[in-house]
C-alpha cells in the first residue's frame, strides 16, 4: 500500500507554492495590474488570492475545529479574504505574502496527525458528498493553487514570457537529444 500522509501533503504543497513564487518573481512588476479579460483578477489579485485562500482550511480545521460546516460563516470569511485583494501591495510584498502564508500552511499540514486527517467533516445539507475527510479538504488549497497557477502561466505567455517549468523541460529534452546524438 502506498502511504500519503501529512509530510507528503506538506512537501507537495511546498513544491506547488515554490513554483507559484517563481512565476510571481518572473512576471515584471509593471505587469501586475494586467487582466487577461474584463472582469477577471489582475496578476496581483490572483497571487494574493492564492496566498490567502489556505486560511479557509485553517479557519475550519484549526481555529474552529469544525466537524460540521452547517453553521460555518463561509461568506463572512470569504468577504475578509476578498478584501485582501484590494490592499495595495508591491511585487516584493506579494511574494513575501506567498512565502509567509505558504510556510504557515505547510507547517500546519506537516503537523497534522493521521487520526486528524482521517476525521470526517459534515457538509451542509444538500451538498454532495455529504462528508469529506479533513485530508481531502486540506489538500484543496494545493489543487486550487494549481488551477490559478495555470492561469498565471498562460498570462506569462501572453506577456511574452516562458514559464520556468517549460524552460526546464526544454533544457532536459535538448540535453537528452544531445546525449543521443540527435
Amino acid at each position: 500500500m502506498t502511504y500519503y500522509g501529512a509530510e507528503e501533503l506538506a512537501r507537495s504543497f511546498r513544491t506547488v507554492r515554490n513554483n507559484t513564487i517563481t512565476i510571481a518573481e518572473e512576471i515584471p512588476e509593471d505587469k501586475y495590474d494586467f487582466r487577461p479579460a474584463e472582469g477577471s483578477r489582475s496578476v496581483a489579485e490572483t497571487l494574493v488570492h492564492i496566498a490567502v485562500m489556505p486560511r479557509v482550511q485553517e479557519q475550519i480545521h484549526v481555529v474552529e475545529n469544525c466537524t460540521s460546516l452547517a453553521n460555518f460563516d463561509f461568506f463572512g470569511l470569504m468577504g475578509k479574504l476578498e478584501a485582501e485583494l484590494k490592499v495595495p501591495r508591491s511585487k516584493a510584498e506579494i511574494i513575501e505574502l506567498l512565502r509567509s502564508e505558504g510556510d504557515k500552511y505547510a507547517a500546519l499540514l506537516a503537523g497534522a496527525s493521521d487520526a486528524f486527517l482521517g476525521e470526517q467533516v459534515a457538509y451542509p445539507e444538500g451538498m454532495l458528498p455529504p462528508t469529506k475527510s479533513r485530508f481531502e479538504m486540506m489538500i484543496a488549497p494545493k489543487e486550487h493553487e494549481m488551477h490559478h497557477r495555470a492561469q498565471l502561466m498562460l498570462i506569462q505567455r501572453l506577456l511574452g514570457g516562458k514559464t520556468h517549468l517549460t524552460r526546464h523541460m526544454e533544457e532536459r529534452i535538448a540535453s537528452m537529444r544531445a546525449a543521443a546524438g540527435r
